[in-house]
């Protein structure tokens, strides 16, 4: 099956702020629909400490999930998740089984900084 995206110009992509963080909080979130993470993502001085959930348990233990670089939109609105406020879209990708394989920078680079 084909998906044929939408079209997107490249000021309205601009407008989408996806940032690098480190993930400084993991705890279980039992109350999620499907099995997830509560994070606390550090984007550095300028935006700070965000909240966000992740359906990211299959390949991630909390101590791997700790201090690793991940990707985020930070300019959603914020997202009621069960009793839960997530405030950035962690990124990732589905593998063949549609289990969340996370975004990340291949390198250490500086928190906050914005994908281009």
């Amino acid at each position: 099956m084909s998906v044929d995206p939408a079209p997107l110009s490249y000021a309205e992509f601009q407008r989408v702020d996806v940032r690098v963080g480190r993930v400084i909080g993991v705890e279980d979130f039992p109350a999620a629909r499907k099995p997830a993470y509560k994070l606390r993502i550090d984007f550095g001085s300028d935006i700070g400490v965000k909240k966000s959930s992740a359906q990211a348990t299959k390949y991630y233990t909390k101590e791997q999930l700790l201090n690793r670089l991940v990707v985020a939109v930070v300019n959603f609105p914020p997202k009621q998740i069960g009793p839960y406020i997530s405030e950035v879209l962690t990124l990732g990708v589905p593998d063949g089984d549609g289990d969340v394989v996370l975004l990340s920078p291949e390198r250490d680079v500086p928190l906050g900084g914005r994908m281009f």
